[in-house]
């Protein structure tokens, strides 16, 4: 199975409503298969996580989802972002206490989550050599792990790139 790409990987100009588009089909076609209902304010939750690369917060979700939905409650929101993650439809960053929308959430996996101290985005990753030498190492401690979640924060690409660009700044 092919990769999927994203937007710090691509050369050429990122879609970002393709992103969009394809979480939220995906999200569908999975639900459907597990026999789990993606609710309207389910998937109207999901598809503001997918807004963009960045994590957000609850109370953010919240604050968005107002305008669509006058009524709701941070409940409303947690309950949805329960089932979402229950479903690996998104991840919790957990440095962040934010969420982004999963990029192949169409199988369990392990995930290393590159966070940009710049731009803010999150990338995630499935490199399988980090995580089969960290399954070893699990092993070999005798420790059992209930999840994987490495989150590394530093300066995307795109940032490094950008600030290459820009002229000396005194500090």
């Amino acid at each position: 199975m092919a990769k999927p790409t994203h937007p710090q990987h691509s050369p050429t100009h990122h879609d970002h409503q393709q992103c969009v588009d394809n979480a939220l089909a995906t999200a569908e076609q999975l639900c459907a298969q597990r026999g789990v209902q993606l609710t309207a304010i389910r998937h109207q939750v999901l598809e503001l996580i997918w807004q963009s690369h960045k994590a957000v917060k609850a109370y953010e979700l919240l604050d968005r989802f107002k305008p669509i939905n006058s009524t709701a409650k941070p409940t409303t929101i947690y309950r949805a972002l329960d089932f979402l993650m229950a479903q690996g439809l998104v991840h919790r960053v957990e440095s962040l206490n934010a969420f982004i929308g999963c990029r192949c959430s169409n199988h369990n996996h392990e995930q290393l989550l590159l966070i940009c101290k710049r731009c803010q985005e999150v990338e995630e990753r499935t490199p399988e050599k980090v995580l089969t030498e960290l399954s070893y190492e699990l092993t070999q401690a005798g420790f059992t792990a209930h999840s994987k979640s490495i989150e590394i924060h530093g300066i995307c690409r795109r940032c490094s790139e950008q600030a290459v660009l820009l002229p000396s700044q005194p500090n």
